[in-house]
């Protein structure tokens, strides 16, 4: 992978494997990117669908794909950034790629459904109890970008 965005970073999680079932980290108060604790909600997405754009003004966004596999889509449009105008494209998933997004306050994001086989669950873990006006939303032909569905 390139330069990650400005504001946009990947952090390795263990997956601790038991007999009876396995473990999986998520985030500890100790971890890079805690910036406090507000709230922690999963919600999904179907195979092939995309949700977004979105930007979030004040929260720090900690993503986490527990089910599936979920191709995130970052766009910095932020005046004076050194990566203004840049996309990323980041794939989360248990299977290979178990890892924790943080993103920054201030960044446009959308993300799709990469799984063909299932429904998709990812966890976000933000600062704050999530309130409607923190945020902003675009249509997805608003951006300039083509978000593929399919994995890989």
């Amino acid at each position: 992978m390139g330069k990650m965005i400005e504001g946009v970073s990947l952090h390795p999680l263990k997956q601790i494997h038991v007999p009876k079932g396995d473990l999986w980290h998520a985030f500890k108060s100790t971890d890079e990117g805690f910036v406090g604790f507000g709230e922690a909600y999963f919600t999904q997405i179907q195979p092939g669908e995309v949700k977004g754009w979105k930007r979030h003004n004040r929260y720090v966004l900690n993503l986490v794909v527990v089910v599936g596999a979920v191709k995130f889509v970052v766009y910095d449009d932020r005046k004076g950034s050194p990566t203004q105008g840049q996309f990323q494209e980041i794939i989360l998933s248990p299977h290979g790629s178990y890892q924790r997004l943080t993103v920054a306050p201030g960044l446009w994001m959308a993300f799709a459904g990469a799984d063909s086989s299932q429904t998709s669950i990812l966890m976000d873990l933000i600062p704050e109890v999530h309130d409607p006006a923190e945020s902003d939303k675009m249509e997805l032909h608003a951006i300039p970008y083509i978000l593929k569905t399919s994995k890989g």
